[in-house]
């Protein structure tokens, strides 16, 4: 694939795609290179001359007043990262683990992180050659960041840690060696640069918002299934009724409803029936998918503009070449003056060093929280027409639980019962992350985010989600079945074809455990989708 060159200004969601899932190589752009270079000039005069600034030639967090001598500043960066590697709990996948690497390399080349290019070439060679750092999922309250997960990643670029290569399990330095990648010797800054961030949760984030989109579209496709198999009406998708509150999620749903039943034999069957209103699943599709869609716009919005986002702390400001004159001298203070802060000492004739709360995850976490509520609805509504094309009182005269021989055959009963209760799982995990926060670090990062707690959580809707879709996909394909010889619309005939290439009719009681998982990946890799719209 082409290259894809970062420059810490332009990352596309569809870019994190291509190299999270295609392996697209990612290099350095070469204006970025110079806008790096320019930053990193900063720091190193700032250690020439011994000056104060935070995280440069100071230690971090509460430890931000005791100086650091210059011949202690390699030995501080390995400190750093090995302090902060305290992650717990299963490993991220290795899918986040490469959007982790992209995103930060790509913050990292907006120049105003004060590292050396050489950081994010071996960033960008890492992702290139397939190593993957074992990095733990809990630790991080999403305050400087994601402090603990991004430690475990900056590991493996100094040859410790541990990671993932050619699917082994190896030191970190043995994964280097044999994807020939060369394990850096951190400068001055470089490794606080490299963990303070918030690359964890977004990268999650940003993968969910992926998923998202394909379960949105895929849920208007079974909604739309659904309605047909109960013999409901399109009435309720008239385009003057959404027009009359245009919602932009809520328009485009209902367009999509009206555009898959176009033709269908069962709607035209029925269409002079005395059926007023269809139950709020089917009638409310366009309203509950449709702000559920608008959800997603928000938080790509903030995704989009978080990682294009400079995140660590403090940060690099170069003065314009042009304007670089000598300063005056000021007072370089001594090596037990500890109290010297946003000084004068900490600029240069080359730029400025300023310390703030960038790091900090709230935009992120709100985001994250929100997804899960959206998404959380999204399987509600669902199981809530499972629920109807299976109870025999609510079902318009399809078989009970649409089992051939009910009795004998139990038909869909427990897949219901699935849905159910993983729609009720999302409930509880719908509850938002980013109200609370704990004090931490000796009461200097005092107000936290909880991010990635946020975003832990959301993955776990994603997967509840796309199974409950998967339930109703088995459901509404084998409902569909009891009204031949009228058949559903042509496009929705592709995606019931679809799902029977995959999930064969249930004639009697069988295992179903395995359709479930595999019609989920279906969804996930969009197939219901591509067969109803292409």
């Amino acid at each position: 694939m082409k290259v894809l060159h970062i420059d810490g200004d332009q990352l596309a969601l569809e870019d994190l795609r291509e190299v999270v899932f295609e392996r697209r190589p990612v290099l350095l752009a070469p204006d970025a290179r110079e806008k790096v270079s320019a930053s990193r000039e900063v720091i190193e005069q700032l250690v020439r001359e011994n000056r104060v600034a935070y995280a440069v030639t100071t230690g971090v967090g509460k430890l931000s007043d005791v100086r650091i001598a210059p011949e202690q500043i390699r030995e501080l960066q390995l400190n750093l990262l090995r302090s902060h590697a305290v992650g717990v709990g299963s490993p991220l996948s290795e899918l986040v683990t490469r959007a982790m690497i992209l995103l930060r390399a790509n913050s990292l080349a907006k120049g105003f992180s004060g590292v050396r290019p050489l950081i994010i070439d071996t960033l960008c060679e890492m992702l290139s050659r397939g190593v993957h750092p074992v990095i733990p999922s809990q630790g991080s309250v999403g305050a400087s960041g994601d402090l603990a997960p991004l430690a475990h990643l900056a590991l493996v670029i100094v040859g410790e840690g541990e990671a993932i290569f050619q699917g082994r399990r190896l030191a970190g330095k043995e994964a280097m060696a044999a994807a020939q990648v060369k394990p850096v010797v951190l400068e001055a800054k470089e490794a606080i640069s490299l963990i303070n961030g918030t690359q964890a949760m977004l990268a999650i984030g940003t993968l969910s918002l992926l998923a998202a989109q394909t379960l949105v579209e895929t849920a208007d496709i079974l909604g739309a299934l659904t309605l047909d198999a109960l013999r409901g009406t399109t009435v309720a998708m008239d385009e003057r009724i959404h027009r009359a509150r245009p919602h932009s999620g809520q328009l485009h749903s209902a367009t999509n409803v009206r555009r898959l039943l176009e033709g269908s034999e069962i709607r035209q069957s029925h269409i002079d029936c005395n059926r007023v209103q269809d139950a709020y699943s089917l009638r409310c599709i366009p309203q509950v998918h449709g702000a559920v869609r608008d959800t997603l716009a928000f938080s790509r919005q903030v995704f989009d503009i978080e990682m294009n986002s400079a995140v660590d702390n403090p940060l690099v400001f170069p003065s314009p070449r042009s304007q670089r004159e000598p300063m005056r001298p000021s007072k370089v203070p001594a090596i037990d003056d500890r109290r010297a802060r946003g000084s004068a000492n900490d600029r240069t004739d080359l730029g400025e060093v300023l310390s703030g709360g960038n790091f900090h995850g709230e935009p992120i976490a709100f985001a994250l929280d929100y997804l899960a509520i959206a998404l959380s609805a999204l399987a509600g509504i669902s199981e809530r027409r499972i629920e109807r094309m299976v109870n025999p009182a609510l079902n318009e005269g399809l078989p009970p639980f649409l089992a051939s021989g009910a009795g004998l055959n139990s038909g869909f009963m427990m897949p219901q019962v699935t849905a159910a209760a993983l729609a009720s799982e999302n409930k509880v995990l719908a509850h938002p992350a980013s109200v609370d926060s704990i004090t931490t670090s000796g009461n200097k990062e005092d107000y936290v985010s909880m991010g990635m707690a946020a975003a832990l959580k959301l993955e776990r809707v994603v997967a509840n989600t796309m199974h409950v879709l998967a339930i109703e996909a088995a459901a509404v394909a084998q409902a569909i079945e009891f009204l031949a010889p009228l058949k559903t619309s042509p496009r929705l005939q592709r995606v019931h074809s679809t799902i029977r290439g995959i999930s064969p009719a249930v004639d009697r009681d069988r295992v179903l455990a395995d359709d479930i998982s595999k019609l989920a990946r279906a969804i996930s890799e969009g197939k219901l989708a591509r067969a109803a719209f292409e």
